[in-house]
């Protein structure tokens, strides 16, 4: 998770230094950093409903990366290679936390 919010951050400062796009690369760098954020905070949960909520909250922000990132590809900001790259951890990170989340039902 902190590898991917790393890789976000990389993306970000390409897309405003390379591209001169402000307003994507800071939804992306929001909600690709929330993931692991909100993973941390699960872990220090004091209550298992705490601590679903957590993982729930990053969950949906994976899933909002996950279509920030394909925006991105389909208006060209990011070639195929990134793209795949990016979208491929996100899938993993989505499929984790799904995982997770149907085990605590």
């Amino acid at each position: 998770m902190f590898e991917f919010a790393v890789r976000i951050i990389n993306l970000s400062i390409f897309l405003r230094e390379s591209r001169k796009e402000f307003v994507l690369s800071k939804q992306i760098l929001r909600s690709g950093t929330s993931i692991g954020a909100n993973i941390e905070e699960a872990t220090g949960a004091v209550s298992k409903a705490e601590f679903k909520f957590k993982l729930s909250i990053a969950y949906k922000e994976s899933r909002e990366t996950h279509y920030w990132l394909r925006l991105l590809f389909r208006t060209k900001y990011i070639d195929n290679r990134m793209y795949k790259s990016l979208q491929f951890d996100c899938e993993e990170l989505k499929k984790l936390l799904y995982a997770s989340l149907k085990g605590l039902k």
